[in-house]
């Protein structure tokens, strides 16, 4: 995404560190010992997500579209294993026990993110968590990182709740505009593979 590109340093030394997503990370390892397998789609620099479960002890892999956002997560995390990609073409032909599309995946398209649900699937281990963020309603609209406008999108989340049935996950919890979450809203959703 051209807007992260530019603004990937601004961004990265920008970033809200306070790890106020602690509460969802931990419920994607609920009872899960390390080391987990994390896939984390739009990892950004590393910080604070990513850098939160290398502590733990799991082994994360970061996709990005933005060099130099992998090159800020190079230099702050250099124990993630990054691979500069678009998500929505993703075929690693890997499983892993935890997929994160954590305020990356609504920047992309309504048909975009439709189109990801069998990429989630295709990367997912039995029992993997699948944590991300929406809209808390069907939408779309433009915001701002450093000087440059962002894109997001978000489908009504009965329609989420579809795909992810229909690919294999069962929905965990829904949390829209939660304020313990800074008013994000976020999904945690678990594999069966069904």
């Amino acid at each position: 995404m051209t807007t992260y590109r530019i603004e990937a340093a601004r961004w990265a030394r920008e970033r809200n560190r306070s790890l106020w997503e602690r509460p969802a990370l931990a419920a994607c390892v609920a009872d899960r010992a390390a080391p987990l397998e994390v896939l984390d789609l739009g990892c950004g620099s590393g910080q604070p997500i990513a850098q939160w479960f290398i502590a733990r002890g799991d082994r994360v892999c970061g996709v990005d579209g933005a060099p130099e956002m992998l090159a800020e997560c190079a230099a702050r995390v250099p124990e993630v294993t990054r691979i500069e990609a678009d998500m929505r073409a993703l075929d690693l032909r890997r499983r892993f026990d935890i997929l994160l599309a954590f305020n990356s995946f609504f920047h992309l398209s309504m048909d975009d993110q439709r189109a990801m649900f069998p990429i989630f699937a295709a990367h997912a281990a039995p029992e993997a968590r699948l944590l991300f963020t929406s809209g808390p309603a069907e939408g779309e609209a433009i915001g701002q990182v450093g000087d440059s406008p962002v894109y997001h999108a978000s489908l009504a989340p009965d329609e989420y709740r579809a795909l992810l049935a229909a690919h294999g996950f069962e929905v965990v919890w829904f949390r829209p505009e939660d304020a313990e979450l800074k008013g994000h809203s976020v999904w945690l959703a678990r594999f069966t593979g069904a």
